[in-house]
């Protein structure tokens, strides 16, 4: 059955670096911005927040909205699903409390489902740094945007 996922996204620079999440499903590895999937009955922006708090327990400061996906992208995980995803700028109350690791896939690779947080500074991030089309996309936003400063 075709259908849609909803993705939410945090964009969060500190000090220069921007914060990107690496994780494998199952066989799958995988770079891109903190965040995931949209559940029923919240709102979008209530799900950037619900997701930071799950998965580094940090708070949000404040927030406002950068992109949403605007071409045909389908799902790495279910070709019968349509990938809508949305990225907010993000900036934390609490960044400092993150646990970041050095370096990409800094965690059991022997589990089926696991993530790993760490900076990389702007002017290593390209494109190919991250997996998916669409966080490729917003990287070169991003880029873009600086260069145009």
């Amino acid at each position: 059955m075709k259908g849609y996922t909803i993705r939410v996204y945090a964009i969060i620079e500190h000090e220069g670096e921007i914060l990107l999440s690496d994780e494998c499903v199952g066989e799958v590895y995988f770079t891109k911005f903190p965040g995931g999937g949209h559940e029923w009955g919240e709102g979008i922006a209530d799900t950037v927040v619900r997701e930071l708090k799950e998965e580094m327990d940090v708070e949000v400061e404040s927030m406002h909205h950068f992109y949403t996906t605007d071409f045909f992208v389908t799902s790495k995980f279910d070709k019968q699903k349509q990938v809508v995803s949305v990225y907010y700028r993000v900036k934390l109350k609490n960044p400092d409390q993150i646990l970041l690791t050095a370096q990409a896939f800094d965690f059991d690779k022997s589990l089926n489902k696991a993530e790993s947080f760490r900076f990389v500074p702007f002017d290593e991030l390209k494109p190919e740094t991250v997996t998916f089309p669409i966080d490729q996309k917003v990287v070169e936003m991003l880029i873009g945007e600086r260069n145009a400063d």
